[in-house]
């Protein structure tokens, strides 16, 4: 069994009952374990107003987690474009470029991050819904800026060295990623059923940039992993109501403890949806989340897997990296 490089996509998860601080300290305490583990790289979303969700400023988050480790590269997953002006985004990340060189990724991804209507009018200030013309100009716009031949200079004497990355769960942006020459990250823990066309559509559209010269590869997979099958699946339970309620359209479920999830009883026709979509991801003991994983690295051909692990407890999301970095090793 082989596995391609690991790394981590951090929500901030926010346990019931903790503050903001906690729970911003118990995710720099994560990706601590992440670097010390020698994982590749730890990611930040955006997603505003989530009752789970405390990763709402990726940029601010990936200064704090550079700051605090001293290897992983740390990134967005993604700055949500549509919410930003293009030039504001590019020299956040020239800054965290320059304070840590080598070491700054820029995920670029589209939609508001959040169901509530008034805060996607806050964020994006009255503006006309995006269109794919409009978030692809956007992404150029951003380029050109990176690349130096937009503009004004981003910093007095910056070379950029900010890796940009586009993020996908279709094939249209998939294929943007593509023509765009830039290496995808496709959220398969979304949509996993997008996968397989999507990728397929990303690697006839590549074209070689000054960016990537072939066709790279990320998936972000729901993993979850503890000592035995069964303590696994007692820690994905909570995000089992959660993906319950988003299939019901809502999103105000909040990440409930183990033992306050295992009493919820979900109608039948739920908990079967549940099961086909945890078919698809990885959740188990080692063993059983690890050749999960490498059977989706083969199929998809993934150069490398993003563990999307939304856990409860802090200390039993640290130890689902630990015990899947000693299975890859």
């Amino acid at each position: 069994m082989s596995l391609p490089p690991l790394s981590i996509l951090e929500v901030a998860p926010a346990e019931k009952g903790r503050t903001a601080s906690e729970t911003l300290a118990a995710t720099t305490a994560t990706v601590k374990v992440a670097d010390d583990l020698g994982l590749r790289r730890a990611w930040f979303a955006e997603h505003h107003g989530a009752p789970l969700i405390s990763s709402v400023a990726p940029a601010v988050l990936i200064a704090h987690a550079a700051a605090t480790t001293t290897r992983i590269r740390t990134g967005s997953g993604g700055v949500l474009l549509p919410n930003h002006a293009p030039r504001a985004v590019a020299e956040q990340f020239a800054t965290l470029d320059a304070l840590h060189p080598g070491r700054i990724d820029l995920g670029i991804g589209r939609g508001p991050g959040t169901f509530d209507a008034s805060v996607v009018a806050a964020l994006q200030r009255g503006a006309a819904p995006t269109t794919d013309d409009s978030y692809r100009a956007g992404i150029v716009e951003l380029l050109g800026y990176l690349s130096g031949e937009g503009g004004p200079p981003l910093l007095p004497g910056y070379r950029a060295a900010v890796q940009p990355w586009l993020l996908s769960s279709s094939t249209t942006g998939a294929s943007l990623a593509g023509e765009l020459g830039l290496p995808v990250a496709f959220a398969h823990h979304i949509r996993p059923q997008n996968t397989a066309e999507a990728l397929e559509r990303y690697r006839e559209s590549f074209r070689p940039s000054r960016w990537l010269e072939r066709p790279y590869v990320m998936i972000a997979v729901e993993t979850i992993c503890a000592d035995t099958d069964a303590e696994a699946a007692l820690l994905g339970r909570p995000l089992d109501l959660v993906k319950a309620a988003l299939f019901a359209g809502r999103a105000d479920e909040p990440l409930l403890s183990p033992a306050e999830a295992t009493e919820v009883i979900l109608p039948e026709d739920v908990q079967e949806r549940l099961r086909d979509y945890r078919a698809q991801q990885a959740q188990g003991s080692p063993t059983t989340a690890a050749a999960r994983l490498a059977e989706l690295a083969d199929s998809t051909g993934a150069d490398e897997i993003m563990l999307a692990t939304t856990i409860y407890d802090a200390v039993a999301r640290q130890r689902s990296f630990e015990l899947l970095a000693k299975a890859a090793a």
